[in-house]
């Protein structure tokens, strides 16, 4: 196994990361057509002055087997936490978002807005409460977070890869019946806070097949027309499982799993489902990320192949993950 010491460009700061360059068999797939931005993400990579041409072609060489391995896949990427908050690592996702659309990987995006829905409940001075990570959501409280998720950050989020150069489709849960919501066990307590009890991707289908990218708020209502609060990351691995795709992704706050919560550089690279359960019967997976975890191992367990929960305060991190071995952050298998 040869691996080469190279050098990944971005919108960033460069990163220093390790290819592999054993080939897997490539997959058969159908052409894709790129636009005049499109293009640019890519010859930017190729054209920048910091980088020697010879390592410019080298990396894209080595990233080659994993282009042939996913192009045509679906792979499932929920949205939020730091890389939401920060300008410029919005822009590293979107970037990233429509190369990997670019080389033809079947893009769906799936996001939350807990920092935006936080700012406007704090301009009409309306407290925000949380009951065991989930937010409290009251009769008002669902109308703040319909208005902030479908109204404001789908359209931004829309308007930043169209822009970008792919082609971007707004929708939320309601829409296409793609969710439909029951109340959660703790109704009581949470209001308005909803568990995902259908999945229906009929709506989803022909903007995958057309290489759109459907960009989904994390909003859906029951059979009556109520609206809930979906957890993003429950929504993300409901519908990885029911499309079949090749990979879940979740963009977090933290560098993944750590063997050592306390120690940023014990990060557990891959590991499979039974370790993931040793882990949290020990006690080494707690606090926040257990309902991550535990979100990818009801997708595996559904038929996702992989699911990876990945450092979304790293530049390009979904090219690192997608395009790399080391990846950026830690990969969960059945």
């Amino acid at each position: 196994m040869a691996a080469a010491k190279t050098l990944l460009a971005g919108g960033g700061p460069s990163i220093h990361q390790t290819f592999n360059t054993t080939s897997p068999k490539p997959s058969r797939f159908s052409s894709v057509r790129l636009n005049s931005s499109s293009q640019s993400i890519l010859t930017e990579t190729l054209s920048t002055t910091t980088t020697p041409p010879k390592t410019r072609v080298k990396i894209l060489s080595e990233a080659l087997p994993f282009i042939q391995k996913f192009r045509g896949k679906t792979v499932v990427v929920k949205y939020g936490g730091a890389a939401m908050k920060s300008e410029a690592l919005q822009s590293s996702v979107i970037a990233d978002l429509v190369l990997l659309s670019c080389i033809g990987l079947r893009i769906v995006f799936v996001h939350g807005g807990g920092p935006e829905i936080n700012q406007w409940l704090s301009r009409l001075g309306i407290q925000s409460n949380f009951l065991n990570g989930l937010r409290v959501t009251d009769a008002l409280t669902m109308e703040i977070v319909s208005m902030v998720l479908v109204g404001k950050v789908n359209k931004h989020l829309v308007g930043l890869i169209n822009k970008a150069g792919a082609t971007a489709v707004g929708l939320c849960g309601t829409d296409g019946r793609i969710f439909t919501a029951i109340p959660s066990p703790n109704a009581a307590q949470l209001g308005f806070v909803g568990e995902i009890s259908r999945v229906d991707t009929s709506v989803l289908q022909p903007l995958i097949r057309d290489n759109l990218i459907p960009v989904i708020a994390s909003v859906a209502a029951d059979g009556t027309g109520q609206s809930y609060n979906i957890n993003a990351d429950t929504a993300a691995g409901e519908l990885a499982a029911a499309l079949g795709a090749e990979k879940l992704l979740l963009l977090t706050d933290v560098a993944g799993i750590l063997e050592d919560k306390d120690d940023p550089g014990s990060l557990v690279k891959e590991i499979d489902v039974e370790g993931v359960r040793k882990m949290m019967d020990d006690g080494k997976i707690a606090g926040g990320m257990i309902p991550k975890v535990n979100c990818c191992v009801k997708s595996l367990a559904q038929g996702v192949k992989t699911a990876s929960i990945i450092d979304g305060r790293l530049d390009h991190s979904l090219l690192l993950e997608v395009l790399t071995d080391e990846g950026a952050g830690t990969m969960i298998t059945a």
